[in-house]
């Protein structure tokens, strides 16, 4: 017989005992650290040698861009702090860089994590601190004192810990369908922000409205010889057969369909029923994010009805995990799988051309890949430029939004007990020392110096 809702939170509240609340203030960098700039060297064997540098003078632009591409040192900091022992799916790079707007199948624009490259089953403090860790970051840049930069981070953990505890007396199917959209958004924080911040919100809703398909086929393509190609843009956007000049066309062109139809076979019937009505036109590697420099993205233009119904899907190559080391290896085989599992499980509505493959026709070798929509009304807030106030409310829908996930996979019940009502969390968790500046200065350094090669601008 499975355990009762008491039991489950007796367990919870029995957890402290071990793992103290207050513990998870605790952080400090050992003396056997890691060096961080050994961690990112490691990931770099793996990637395209030329897009590297990119990666590192994209890094180097200020602390934030430097937590945003480096989730493995981030990982391997966290696995050292206390954790009450109770998992869930993780997003793996909850920063707050990876929520943002999209459109849902009904064609309502919805708020959400969006990334989840590194997706994995692990503690549900990990998801945490990293988004924690990024408010704390952005407040300090946008000159925010100490002091309310640490109300900042406790008013996201209180966020966190009363929607968790709230989802624990809901049902699994409210859960489940629980999800903010942008009229709710809206009603939600109303009286906490200014008119200003509301007429930006709606701007910013607007402005995802026109990042469609049509808009990327304007912005990514022109046309040669009567047909739409992907414009070249090295190194950010490099066509097919620039990167393989000797391959025949039209071998090249079978070879991608049968990508194709190699990844439709991971769509549910209907959508491969969807994607079956348009053909491949072009295909381009683009540099995307910080974080994913070097990893082998591609942008496939594929057309519907005529060449004014394009569609772009974005193929994106997925390494294993960086939490992996520390919260174990993933179920999946294949690791474009392992994030389309994860991002179904996380996402209240998810992208429904998501699907997965693997192949080494669009590699060196044999690589797993995800591929989903490019463009689908995607938008996220500009945290870089972003006022105290509402970075204050963004992190808190932030939270909301991450506790709903949490919620979707872990046991709200437990968790929700080991909270508790009080902020002895919330108290703690503003004070997790955060070690993001120390890093990014060592990696200036270390670009100054000539031992990291950087690209700067790109």
């Amino acid at each position: 017989m499975s355990a009762t809702a008491a039991d489950r939170a007796a367990a919870g509240r029995a957890l402290r005992h071990d793992v103290p609340r207050s513990s998870h203030g605790d952080w400090a960098a050992t003396h056997d650290r890691l060096d961080p700039l050994v961690t990112l060297a490691r990931q770099d064997v793996d990637r395209v040698p030329e897009l590297v540098p990119i990666r590192y003078g994209r890094m180097a632009v200020s602390p934030f861009a430097y937590l945003r591409g480096s989730a493995a040192v981030m990982a391997a900091d966290l696995a050292r702090t206390p954790a009450s022992g109770l998992r869930v799916q993780l997003c793996g790079d909850a920063h707050l860089s990876n929520f943002g707007g999209f459109a849902s199948p009904e064609r309502a624009l919805v708020f959400d994590l969006n990334d989840f490259d590194e997706t994995l089953p692990g503690p549900w403090e990990w998801d945490l601190k990293r988004l924690a860790a990024s408010v704390a970051v952005v407040g300090r840049a946008r000159g925010v004192e100490t002091a309310r930069r640490r109300a900042l981070v406790a008013g996201l953990a209180a966020e966190y810990r009363t929607a968790l505890r709230g989802f624990a007396t809901s049902s699994p199917l409210q859960v489940w369908y629980a999800r903010v959209e942008e009229s709710t958004l809206g009603e939600q924080f109303r009286a906490e922000i200014t008119g200003r911040q509301a007429r930006e919100f709606e701007r910013t809703a607007a402005r995802a409205r026109r990042r469609d398909h049509a808009r990327a086929f304007a912005k990514l393509t022109r046309e040669e010889d009567g047909s739409p190609r992907i414009v070249s843009d090295p190194p950010l956007i490099v066509p097919v057969e620039e990167l393989a000049p000797d391959d025949d066309a039209r071998d090249l062109a079978r070879t991608i369909e049968q990508l194709i139809d190699r990844y439709a076979e991971t769509l549910q019937s209907d959508r491969r029923r969807l994607l079956s009505r348009y053909a491949y036109a072009d295909l381009a590697r683009k540099v995307v994010g910080v974080g994913s420099v070097g990893t082998r993205t591609w942008v496939l233009l594929l057309l519907g009805r005529d060449e004014s119904d394009p569609l772009f899907l974005q193929v994106k190559e997925a390494p294993p995990s960086t939490l992996a080391p520390f919260a174990g290896p993933s179920e999946h085989a294949n690791q474009g799988q392992r994030v389309v599992e994860g991002q179904r499980l996380m996402q209240a509505q998810s992208d429904i051309l998501l699907g997965w493959l693997r192949t080494a026709a669009i590699a060196d070798a044999e690589r797993d890949f995800y591929v989903r929509q490019l463009w689908d009304w995607k938008t996220s807030v500009d945290v870089e430029t972003i006022s105290p106030a509402g970075l204050a409310v963004y992190g808190r829908v932030c939270a909301w939004t991450l506790a709903r996930a949490h919620a979707r996979t872990g046991d709200a019940v437990a968790i929700g007990a080991y909270l508790g009502g009080g902020t002895v969390f919330d108290d703690a968790l503003a004070a997790f020392a955060d070690q993001t500046e120390t890093d990014h200065r060592a990696l200036v350094a270390a670009i100054a110096d000539g031992r990291v090669t950087a690209a700067a601008g790109v």
